[in-house]
């Protein structure tokens, strides 16, 4: 008898759908698996204010566009927008050094 009741307690369990959060985290580890960000190694000068060069390599079936949006250490506003092909690869050279938000658009 106690096996028969467990069954009916955990059988609806199972029947639902899966909520909107899990496909949201699922998209975005399908979105993130489907591009890289490669940073190049720093130059000799350890007080440079600028990083080299950022890369962003696209693996997804279209194109995206990646804009990246920050400020610099001196506080001045930056903004970078690149278009990745296919199974291409963009650059942004010479980048100052700061915190930025970047943005992802299929």
């Amino acid at each position: 008898m106690k096996k028969i009741y467990l069954a009916i307690l955990v059988l609806p369990m199972l029947s639902f759908a899966q909520s909107g959060l899990e496909t949201t985290i699922k998209a975005g580890e399908i979105i993130l698996s489907g591009f890289s960000i490669i940073k190049a190694a720093k130059s000799n000068k350890s007080d440079s204010k600028f990083i080299e060069s950022v890369c962003v390599k696209n693996k997804l079936s279209e194109k995206i566009t990646f804009k990246i949006e920050g400020k610099d250490t001196l506080g001045d506003d930056v903004k970078k927008e690149l278009v990745v092909q296919n199974d291409g690869k963009e650059c942004v050279f010479n980048l100052p050094k700061g915190i930025y938000a970047y943005e992802v658009i299929l």
